[in-house]
């Protein structure tokens, strides 16, 4: 078996460049120009009403609904999502994945569990560089999380009427539909946003022209007299000072580099209820506690961090659903596809599927970028010279594997997931990953709901609404053999996972970018946002999730930005805290 990263970050990218494989370019023209600016022009000291650490799917939301009523400053390390042509063209999502400059839209980190991710490095974060889908949380999540659901759902429409559409339904798509309402994930409930039990159509964030519109469009929204957005800006510290009379030390401001290493200061304006709000992530925002001195003491301690609030449960809590897929080559053309129809099946494991032309030697040729990577990321690995692949896949012309292929690919994602790792520090450098442990399938619960979803999806191959984009006398069991071919990880391989289910699950598990914690409401921050132990700093985003919400979270975070920005601006207006 072969287990070189290389291959295994080349393969990884290539199947899952089926979810985006030829997304038409973004729009050409930032609609907030006036406003957004790069951080080198920002002055050594600036003052805000607001700072929000973090322009990504949270943050924009948050920052354009609190210019409604502030002043607000955005700080975002990376640039515009336009004109970038790894973003704009299709052909540049691979180069995304090998991009390891300072200013790449998405960041290459490997959990300490062997499997690859990446984080958004760009204004509008992972929505610049995901496979588009959207949908709500269910109403039982917001319930939980004791969110107004009114107030929600006005925010959600808020969100939608900016990026979210109905997709065009294909042939491949409809041919997933119909075989998983053929094989019981059931009701069919047509289109809708909404979370419910059955198969359904979702939205996408991709418009009828196939222009990608990301959490940034939302900053269109924003008050331009009373915004500004640095982009490159690198936040480093957020700073403390202990008030006459108070009892816990308050956020006053931040400091942060631009891209030539300047320093700037920016610090909240007079007033009580200014504030710096954390927006930067499940990795960025628990990453920034600790180099800000919150966090646990040990720790801070051994990297040289003054303790301002020893809290233990900062990085606690970092879940990443796991994905589990089959690649599906078809013997008839297949429509590209996103992500677009959905199974919520009543085990609590989510069907999906794309599709689209796949060149398996295409995969040989980015091999190479990723080799480099490999070895900076994980070193010490061996990395073969040679890079090879499966031989064949039963009841497929081997040289099919040579040439352009149609083909698909349907997954399944775990909902939750009870398990959960953590997140430590590896230096004081913010632009340096910290360490992530997923600790994926630890909880049995998760790895029975895979099994689950992977019998769900053999069945759905194997019905007979799906019989069209099925080679003849290729079994679904072939094809999960064949992935055990492709190293998609860093995880070693096991002869019975071939066998079993579950083994399978664990050999094979990749990520679908959900990972989420490290903040955690109740344990880092209370149900405001606010986080314990100082006054004048909220967390809100992704990472204050015990649970992702939905099949994919990128709707509720961006909702979310806007919920908490009008309750924000509510207490302004109100006069204090309720």
């Amino acid at each position: 078996m072969v287990s070189s990263s290389n291959w295994s970050l080349s393969i990884f990218s290539s199947l899952l460049a089926i979810l985006i494989l030829t997304v038409p370019c973004f729009s050409e023209k930032a609609p907030y120009s006036t406003f957004a600016k790069d951080a080198t022009s920002a002055p050594e000291v600036v003052f805000f009403d607001y700072i929000v650490i973090g322009g990504g799917t949270s943050g924009c939301a948050l920052a354009a609904t609190l210019s409604q009523g502030s002043n607000v400053l955005l700080l975002e390390r990376g640039g515009l999502p336009y004109g970038n042509p790894n973003i704009t063209n299709i052909t540049g999502f691979a180069n995304n994945l090998a991009d390891t400059s300072p200013s790449s839209p998405a960041q290459l980190f490997i959990s300490t569990d062997g499997v690859f991710n990446h984080r958004g490095r760009v204004l509008g974060g992972g929505s610049a560089v995901n496979a588009g889908f959207f949908s709500r949380a269910s109403k039982g999540y917001v319930k939980k999380m004791g969110w107004d659901e009114k107030v929600v759902n006005e925010a959600y429409e808020w969100v939608e009427k900016k990026v979210a559409f109905q997709p065009q339904i294909k042939q491949w798509q409809s041919a997933v539909r119909n075989g998983l309402v053929e094989v019981g994930v059931k009701p069919y409930n047509g289109f809708t946003y909404e979370h419910l039990f059955g198969t359904k159509v979702g939205g996408t964030i991709f418009d009828p022209q196939g222009h990608r519109h990301t959490a940034a469009d939302l900053l269109e929204y924003a008050d331009p007299t009373k915004i500004t957005v640095y982009l490159y800006a690198t936040v480093q510290q957020i700073l403390f000072k202990k008030e006459a009379g108070g009892s816990k030390p308050r956020a006053y401001g931040v400091r942060f580099q631009d891209s030539k290493g300047n320093s700037h200061m920016s610090y909240l304006s007079e007033g009580s209820k200014n504030e710096v709000v954390l927006s930067a992530g499940a990795l960025g925002s628990p990453q920034m506690l600790m180099l800000s001195g919150i966090g646990p003491a040990k720790q801070l301690k051994a990297h040289g961090i003054y303790i301002l609030v020893d809290q233990p449960m900062v990085g606690m809590g970092m879940s990443d659903n796991p994905m589990n897929a089959v690649f599906v080559p078809s013997p008839h053309p297949v429509e590209v596809s996103l992500i677009q129809v959905v199974g919520i099946t009543g085990f609590k494991s989510y069907i999906e599927a794309a599709s689209g032309p796949l060149e398996l030697d295409w995969m040989r040729r980015i091999a190479h970028d990723f080799k480099n990577i490999a070895n900076q990321t994980m070193d010490p690995l061996k990395i073969p010279s040679e890079v090879h692949f499966p031989k064949g896949i039963p009841g497929i012309n081997p040289h099919l594997l040579h040439t352009p292929m149609q083909a698909g690919l349907i997954l399944e994602k775990v909902a939750g997931p009870y398990s959960t790792g953590f997140l430590e520090l590896k230096s004081k450098d913010p632009n340096e990953n910290p360490k992530v442990t997923f600790n994926y399938f630890k909880d049995p619960r998760d790895l029975q709901r895979c099994v689950q979803g992977m019998k769900t999806i053999a069945e759905v191959i194997e019905s007979t609404s799906f019989s069209k984009f099925r080679y003849p006398f290729t079994s679904a069991q072939s094809l999960m053999d064949t992935m055990l071919t492709f190293p998609l990880n860093l995880r070693p391989r096991h002869l019975s996972a071939s066998v079993s289910l579950e083994q399978f699950c664990i050999d094979t598990v990749m990520t679908i970018w959900h990972y989420h914690g490290g903040c955690q409401v109740g344990k880092v921050v209370d149900r405001n946002y606010r986080v314990f132990g100082v006054d004048g700093l909220r967390v809100i985003d992704g990472s204050t999730f015990i649970y992702s919400p939905g099949t994919n979270p990128q709707a509720t975070v961006m909702m979310l930005g806007r919920y908490m920005g009008q309750k924000i601006l509510k207490e302004r207006l109100a006069g204090g805290r309720k």
